[in-house]
């Protein structure tokens, strides 16, 4: 596993020191893109040591967008309602099986709904640091990047980490 930096509008170093807006308990934060692949598993296990490494939080920030087919004009509102309660066990449970009981840092997982590139961004505002995977579940296996890394990496206002597996 290595990991890639984007630098865009921070400092140079590590989350403690990158220069951006503290949390909202005025401490650092680093932020970790997941969607329950193996390269964001990679991405949460080197986002919690650079967390502990620097004594910030952990922002797990896992997206899910309904399919498609199931907007009410395919069938009824209620076939996916449980869908954010599905979405939020998927994500507990990957940091749950990554991190284990006694991460060593505070974590907090944000579960919403929306496009995952536009939801990173958004709570990665005011971070230190910002890790995505570099290739989530696309259907792209041939790409070097996938589509919410180059997104965050194109927009973050923080300096950005690309784990490649």
């Amino acid at each position: 596993m290595t990991s890639d930096v984007g630098r865009q509008g921070g400092a140079a170093g590590g989350a403690a020191d990158a220069g951006s807006e503290p949390g909202p308990d005025g401490g650092h934060v680093v932020v970790v893109g997941v969607d329950g692949s193996a390269g964001s598993s990679d991405a949460l296990r080197w986002a919690a040591d650079e967390a502990r490494a620097h004594h910030a939080a952990l922002r797990v920030v896992h997206a899910w967008v309904l399919p498609t087919m199931i907007y009410p004009a395919y069938g009824p509102a209620s076939m996916y309602e449980d869908m954010p309660v599905q979405a939020e066990a998927r994500a507990r449970a990957q940091v749950d099986e990554v991190l284990g009981a006694d991460p060593g840092v505070p974590v907090d997982v944000v579960v919403r709904e929306g496009r995952p590139a536009e939801v990173v961004l958004d709570e990665a505002k005011g971070a230190d640091m910002v890790v995505v995977g570099s290739r989530g579940r696309g259907g792209f296996a041939g790409l070097l990047l996938g589509s919410v890394s180059t997104q965050v990496v194109h927009h973050a206002a923080c300096p950005v980490v690309v784990v490649r597996r």
